[in-house]
C-alpha cells in the first residue's frame, strides 16, 4: 500500500500508462458529445418538413433555430461554476438528463412559441454538457496523450452533427419531423444508466475539495493504483483563498489570458459559422449546382476533423500556443487563397478541405488546451465561460452573414472579410502564451 509518503494525484495520473477504464471515460464523453452534437444540428434537418407542416416562413422559424445557440451559452455559463462547486459528474448527469428528456418533449410541441421555448432548454442541457466532458476526461489523461485524446472525444461532436442527417433521411418519410426529436431525446437516456454506473467523479477534484481518503483510493485503484484508506492525497496546485471561481477567472494571474481565450474562442466559431453557414449559399449563387454546393461545404468539415486530430498529436509534442496560433493562421491563408481562386477554380475543394482543417483543428485544439490553463478550484467554470462567450461569435456569424452578402462584395472581399477572424484569433492565443508564462509554475498543473 502506498501509505508512506504524498500521493500528488496529477503526477501518479501523469506516469501510468493508460488503462481501460481511462479508455472507458473517453468513450462515454465521446457518446455525450455525439449526441450533443446530434441535437444541436437536428433543427437544420428537420426545419423543411417542421416548416411544411405547420405553415411558417423562414423568417417566422427563425427564432426557434437561434433558441438552441442562446441556450447554448447561456448553459456553458451557469454549468462551470456548479461544476466548480458540486462536480463535475452531477453537472454532466444532470446536463445529459436535461438535454435528453426536453428534446422528447420538443416532438410533442404544438407551436413554434412551445418549440422555441422547448428549444432554448434544450440548448442550456447541451450547453452545460460539453465543456465538463472536457474537464473531467482532461484530468484523468495522463499530459502526453491528453490533446490528442480530447480532440478525438470531440470529433464525436462532428460525427453526431453528421449523423443527424441520416438519422432525418430515414426517420422523416416514416414518422415525421417529431420521429427525429424523439431519436435526439431517446439516445442520451439510454446511455444515463451507463453513464451512473461507469463514470467517475474527478480525483483531482475530490483532492482539491478535501474529500476522503478512501473515496479517492478506490477511484485511483481502478486506474491500476494499489492505495489504502490511510494513503495522503495532495495537489501541487497553489492554496485558493477564496471559493469564487468566477472571480478567479479575473483575477490578476489569469486575467489576461482568460481575455485571450475568450477572444480567440469567439473569432474562431464566427469565421466557422460564417463560412458554414454562408458558403453553400455563395457557391449555389455563382450558378454551380446544389449539389456540388453541398459537398463543397461538407469538406470544411471532414476538413476539420481530420485537422482536429493532427493539431491535438502536434499539441502533445509542442508548444500548443504556438500549434493553434499556426494552424489558425494558415487556416485564414487558405481562406484569402479562395477568394483570389474563385468559385471556378479546380483548386476550391482542396483549398476548402485545408481551410477546414486548420480552423476547426484549431478550434478543436483550443479546447484541449483550456483546461491547462486554469487551476482545479476553477477549470470547469474556464472552460466553460470560454465555450459561452464563444457561442456568441457563432449567433454573431450566423447573424451577419447575410448582411455581409446583401453589400453585394465581390467573393475576393468576402473571404479577405473571413480570413480577419482567423488572423485575429492566431494573435490572441499567443497572447494567452504570454499570460501563462507569467503564471507560477504549479498554477499550471493540469
Amino acid at each position: 500500500m502506498h501509505t508512506d509518503s504524498p500521493v500528488e494525484v496529477k503526477h501518479w495520473i501523469d506516469g501510468q500508462p493508460l488503462c481501460r477504464r481511462q479508455w472507458l471515460i473517453l468513450a462515454l464523453c465521446f457518446f455525450i458529445v455525439l449526441f450533443d452534437g446530434m441535437d444541436v444540428a437536428v433543427m437544420g434537418f428537420i426545419a423543411p418538413a417542421l416548416m411544411q407542416d405547420w405553415q411558417l416562413s423562414k423568417a417566422a422559424f427563425g427564432p426557434v433555430m437561434s433558441a438552441t445557440m442562446v441556450g447554448l451559452a447561456l448553459g456553458a455559463l451557469v454549468a462551470g461554476p456548479y461544476a466548480d462547486r458540486f462536480g463535475r459528474r452531477k453537472v454532466l448527469l444532470g446536463a445529459v438528463t436535461v438535454f435528453g428528456i426536453l428534446s422528447l418533449a420538443s416532438a410533442f410541441a404544438r407551436n413554434p412559441y412551445e418549440l422555441a421555448i422547448l428549444r432554448f432548454l434544450t440548448g442550456v442541457g447541451l450547453g452545460a454538457a460539453m465543456p465538463n466532458t472536457t474537464t473531467l476526461l482532461s484530468e484523468y489523461l495522463p499530459e502526453r496523450y491528453r490533446s490528442l485524446l480530447i480532440t478525438v472525444m470531440f470529433t464525436g461532436f462532428n460525427l453526431g452533427s453528421g449523423g443527424a442527417g441520416f438519422v432525418a433521411a430515414w426517420v422523416i418519410p416514416q414518422y415525421g419531423w417529431h420521429g427525429v426529436l424523439l431519436v435526439g431525446g431517446l439516445l442520451p437516456l439510454a446511455l444515463l444508466p451507463l453513464l451512473w454506473l461507469f463514470l467517475p467523479e474527478s480525483a483531482r477534484f475530490l483532492v482539491a475539495n478535501n474529500a476522503p481518503a478512501e473515496r479517492i483510493a478506490k477511484l485511483l485503484n481502478k486506474l491500476g493504483g494499489q492505495f489504502g484508506p490511510a494513503t495522503r492525497f495532495v495537489t501541487a496546485e497553489q492554496p485558493v483563498r477564496h471559493k469564487a471561481p468566477v472571480r478567479r477567472l479575473f483575477s490578476e494571474q489569469y486575467r489576461l489570458g482568460t481575455f485571450a481565450l475568450w477572444v480567440t474562442y469567439f473569432m474562431g466559431l464566427l469565421v466557422i459559422y460564417l463560412t458554414m453557414g454562408w458558403l453553400p449559399t455563395l457557391i449555389r449563387e455563382s450558378g454551380i449546382s446544389i449539389e456540388r454546393a453541398a459537398t463543397v461545404t461538407g469538406l470544411f468539415q471532414i476538413g476539420g476533423t481530420v485537422g482536429a486530430i493532427a493539431v491535438g498529436w502536434i499539441m502533445d509534442r509542442h508548444s500548443p500556443n504556438r500549434v493553434i496560433a499556426t494552424a489558425y493562421a494558415l487556416g485564414g491563408a487558405f481562406i484569402l487563397l479562395l477568394g483570389v481562386l474563385g468559385l471556378e477554380s479546380e483548386l476550391l475543394t482542396v483549398g476548402v478541405l485545408a481551410a477546414g482543417f486548420c480552423i476547426s483543428g484549431a478550434q478543436t485544439g483550443l479546447n484541449a488546451f483550456a483546461p491547462g490553463y486554469y487551476p482545479t478550484e476553477s477549470r470547469a467554470t474556464g472552460v466553460s465561460w470560454m465555450l459561452g462567450i464563444g457561442r456568441f461569435g457563432a449567433i454573431f456569424g450566423a447573424m451577419i452573414g447575410g448582411l455581409i452578402l446583401s453589400l453585394g462584395l465581390g467573393f475576393g472581399l468576402i473571404f479577405g472579410a473571413l480570413a480577419i477572424p482567423a488572423f485575429i484569433a492566431a494573435l490572441a492565443i499567443l497572447l494567452n502564451g504570454y499570460a501563462s508564462r507569467r503564471l507560477p509554475r504549479t498554477a499550471l498543473a493540469l
